[in-house]
């Protein structure tokens, strides 16, 4: 791991405020950003690895353990809320059997909210790995799952 989180480090230590794109890149390449990735990091940086740590933790999108095989993201910006995506997100909690941030037993989905994803004229809005999905109701939430799960 050390290795691959070096060449990431690496790759973009010349971007001007490179440790967003670091992280990004570091889940992209695990799917979550390890604990042990953070200290690595915050070495190669000259960071400490609080400073790591608060930039990671206070972002959303980043998870500090391995998502399931799909994650699904269900918008709770306000556009959507007014157009039932509590309702949806209720269904999804209910049909998973999960709360926000976690995996079905299964080990197929990751439920996480999302706060825009720009779909706002097509709401509510949901994201199934890179799928964006509008006007998601509960039915279209079902076929999804069952989709991610098949």
């Amino acid at each position: 791991m050390s290795v691959r989180v070096g060449a990431i480090v690496d790759a973009c230590a010349e971007l001007e405020g490179p440790l967003l794109p670091i992280l990004h890149d570091v889940q992209k390449e695990f799917g979550f950003v390890p604990q042990p990735a953070l200290q690595l990091i915050a070495s190669r940086l000259n960071l400490s690895r609080a400073e790591i740590h608060g930039v990671a933790s206070f972002y959303h999108d980043f998870r500090d353990k391995h998502p399931g095989r799909h994650v699904l993201k269900i918008c709770r910006a306000e556009a959507c809320q007014s157009m039932g995506a509590d309702r949806v997100a209720d269904h999804a909690k209910h049909a998973l059997k999960v709360d926000w941030h976690e995996t079905t037993a299964d080990d197929a989905i990751t439920l996480e909210p999302v706060y825009c994803l720009g779909l706002c004229a097509c709401a509510p809005a949901a994201l199934m790995d890179d799928k964006l999905v509008g006007r998601v109701d509960e039915d279209r939430l079902d076929t999804l799952i069952a989709e991610a799960r098949s």
